[in-house]
């Protein structure tokens, strides 16, 4: 069973085509025939060097979708055949503080499927077997990748975002037309903001039925309860407070953000508030999951052979692509 990866060797270099070793599951982990494999913008902070400490060399990759072909020892619930998803969180140490009051997304040692274990950019990985979801065998692979990371941090910042009705979406990419139809179908009015000048993507979002769609540099045409920050532009913060009432809340939901610039203090006063999420929890993950088939949830995705892993980033990192990459080995 050869096993070929698109591998980052050296930070911000391209990835390079590597066949590598057969892999098999140790105790407790199995291991998968990738199916297909989201490309996230946190592959991108990972290959540029703008998260700490990745494994080097490393296969990026944390949206995954196939079947286990490997059970390791000690694994209860899974069978070669099933068809699972793996996240961006691949374990958790259970013992820290955190863990313990179950805020595994905020613990001291966890593993990082695609950052700091091998991920999915790959025809094979192995993964912890608790971190790895069953999912419904009536799915499209292509199609249900980005429910993996875009979807479900998205839902935990919509759940962070509280329960106002007008909720701004700045970024809409992947994560954004996903929750965009969870807002809707939770009967929210939801507002879109891109980049500037971006008149595909704004019509992307009219598609999704949104209130409105515009450029972030506008202020929003009537003032939000809440709004959530997708892109990884900290200007966008202080943009965001311009246009949420008071007692409003901005919810940063990137794993990286360029530096947020100063802003006046009226800008947070009427006890606006500022959150971030971190990462994930295996609990958001079976209320989105299930959740999906209720809201009817559908991804606009494009498509991408293994080996155009390093094209599929660079249109990612460029804003080419409407909805989400996926990468089918």
């Amino acid at each position: 069973m050869a096993m070929h990866a698109m591998q980052l060797r050296r930070l911000g270099e391209p990835l390079i085509p590597t066949d590598l070793p057969d892999p098999h599951a140790g105790p407790g982990e199995v291991l998968l025939r990738v199916s297909s494999c989201g490309v996230c913008r946190t592959d991108l902070h990972v290959v540029a060097g703008e998260l700490p400490n990745p494994k080097l060399p490393i296969i990026p990759g944390h949206e995954i979708v196939g079947r286990v072909i490997g059970v390791g020892a000690a694994v209860e619930g899974l069978t070669p055949g099933t068809r699972v998803g793996v996240p961006w969180l691949g374990s958790t140490c259970g013992i820290c503080a955190y863990c313990r009051r179950g805020a595994e997304n905020l613990c001291d040692r966890p593993q990082f499927t695609g950052y700091t274990r091998d991920g999915g950019y790959a025809t094979h990985v192995v993964a912890d077997a608790r971190y790895v979801f069953v999912l419904p065998e009536n799915g499209d692979d292509v199609a249900t990748a980005p429910l993996l990371c875009a979807g479900l941090i998205g839902w935990r910042a919509l759940r962070m975002a509280g329960e106002g009705q007008r909720i701004g979406l700045y970024g809409f990419g992947a994560a954004a037309h996903i929750i965009a139809q969870v807002a809707r179908w939770q009967g929210r009015e939801v507002f879109a903001f891109t980049r500037p000048g971006d008149v595909t993507g704004q019509a992307f979002a009219r598609k999704l039925n949104v209130a409105w769609a515009g450029s972030s540099e506008e202020p929003a045409p009537e003032p939000l309860d809440c709004a959530i920050i997708f892109a990884p532009v900290g200007a966008l913060v202080p943009a965001a407070l311009r246009s949420v009432r008071k007692g409003g809340r901005v919810v940063c939901a990137g794993i990286h953000m360029s530096d947020i610039p100063a802003f006046p203090y009226r800008l947070l006063w009427g006890e606006r508030q500022i959150v971030s999420v971190a990462n994930l929890t295996r609990q958001d993950a079976r209320e989105f999951l299930g959740i999906v088939p209720q809201a009817g949830i559908r991804t606009e995705t494009q498509s991408y052979p293994l080996t155009k892993a390093n094209e599929a980033l660079s249109d990612l990192r460029t804003g080419r692509i409407n909805g989400a990459a996926v990468l089918v080995p």
